[in-house]
């Protein structure tokens, strides 16, 4: 049995826990090899082309294809869109890592489903250009949904899968910097393609496509094929996404701060081009680009988070400090369009943002796996689980942005909702005894 030089880790430090340095022996548990200098970029390289899929899709040329075909109902056409895809994307991550888990195959466990994830999703994306019905723009978006989710489930399990608990800062920096960079990058690409829905999400397609089939090449996981797997229970595979909150406290707060988190921000994000234009006062073409302004101004500053808290929770062994900053950094950003009712307000806050998020992704990735019940043997599925506290925020933030605009007080009452559901998030880290 072979196992990489010591020259080539990324890590050198020997990995421990979950992670093997050996191959596994057939009838063993599966176990995946040690990270390579190939690892880290290739899950920054990963999580960019996934969120700037993501955020180009959501930011920009959805809610652009849904006001062309109908403006009139343009708030609540995406609500229902995004509503809908929300009901049928709730447990894909859990689902599709759950059966990553137990997948047996020459390629590992997680690339079959990566690859069939990126190619489903990207074909589907070269579609959707083509529609003009809202019927068929919400079938082909819960499609594509599922698709790049089941490519998300298993590429966050690789952190746990090959790198040990004190380097898992650095590999959740690695991802939150591709999910910034690519969130931000992407809607500026969507940005330049306004109207021609067609090539913005073909480009977006095959972004995704060549990037995920290159990566589990280039680093290639060990085979599973002959790795011991536990008989098949319908019984006990159902009852293995219920994590008992009393057993697992750690992991109900875990999941219970990422939610309401997530839930503060992308009510904001989810209707940042129709914050421009019925709040600042834009055209749809002007907003169009004023969001990819906006995006580039955040960029910096959330690369320096990202890069700098990533490396420096790992130093001190802490993840909590950095989350309460972030929401601290958050609360404050928000404070600006409410203030400043004009581009510059939004700009000011997209700046502060950038920082607060930033901070927020490259630890709180890390934190998530260490809290896994069992020390993370079923990482795909229980950090699927955890997804499900990013996933069901973003679907049902369209449809609750939607209730406040209409019902509770305008856009203003979006910053304001976003600002205490983020302070809340931070109250729900506290108890979370596991990790200092």
């Amino acid at each position: 049995m072979s196992v990489q030089p010591p020259s080539d880790p990324a890590i050198d430090v020997a990995p421990t826990g979950v992670i093997s340095a050996t191959e596994p022996v057939p009838g063993e548990p599966p176990a995946s090899p040690p990270p390579t200098k190939r690892t880290l970029p290739g899950i920054l390289l990963v999580a960019f082309a996934l969120f700037a899929s993501y955020a180009g899709l959501i930011a920009i040329l959805l809610p652009m294809q849904v006001a062309v075909i109908d403006e009139e109902n343009k708030i609540a056409n995406l609500g229902i869109i995004m509503t809908i895809s929300f009901v049928f994307t709730l447990f894909a991550q859990p689902i599709v890592g759950a059966i990553s888990d137990r997948t047996r195959s020459r390629f590992g466990r997680r690339a079959p489903w990566m690859v069939g994830g990126a190619l489903i999703g990207g074909v589907l994306l070269i579609g959707m250009g083509f529609l003009d019905s809202i019927l068929w723009l919400a079938i082909f978006w819960v499609l594509i949904q599922v698709s790049l989710n089941a490519l998300q489930g298993p590429l966050s399990a690789i952190t746990p899968d090959r790198f040990p608990r004190d380097k898992r800062g650095v590999a959740s920096a690695m991802f939150g910097l591709g999910m910034q960079i690519g969130a931000t990058l992407g809607i500026m690409l969507a940005g330049q393609f306004g109207t021609n829905f067609g090539i913005g999400y073909a480009v977006f397609g095959v972004i995704v496509i060549v990037v995920t089939v290159a990566y589990v090449i280039v680093d290639r996981d060990w085979s599973s094929k002959e790795a011991a797997v536990a008989p098949w229970s319908w019984k006990a595979f159902f009852a293995g996404f219920w994590v008992n909150p009393k057993r697992h406290p750690d992991f109900a707060w875990a999941f219970t701060a990422r939610f309401l988190f997530m839930l503060g921000y992308f009510v904001v994000s989810a209707y940042g081009l129709y914050i421009l234009t019925d709040y600042i006062g834009m055209s749809l073409a002007e907003a169009a680009g004023a969001q990819a302004l906006l995006a580039a101004a955040g960029l910096v500053p959330t690369l320096v988070a990202v890069a700098v808290s990533g490396w420096w929770s790992d130093r001190i062994g802490r993840r909590k400090v950095f989350i309460y900053a972030s929401s601290a950094i958050m609360v404050a950003s928000l404070a600006f369009p409410l203030i400043m009712p004009n581009m510059t307000g939004m700009l000011i806050m997209n700046v502060i943002i950038g920082f607060g998020f930033g901070f927020y992704m490259s630890v709180d990735t890390a934190l998530m796996t260490e809290v896994l019940p069992g020390g993370g043997k079923d990482a795909g599925k229980d950090l699927g689980i955890l997804n499900i506290a990013t996933n069901i925020p973003q679907a049902m933030s369209a449809a609750v942005a939607g209730i406040i605009i209409s019902s509770l007080g305008g856009y203003p009452m979006l910053f304001v909702f976003a600002m205490i559901f983020v302070v809340i998030a931070a109250i729900a880290v506290a108890p979370i005894k596991s990790v200092r």
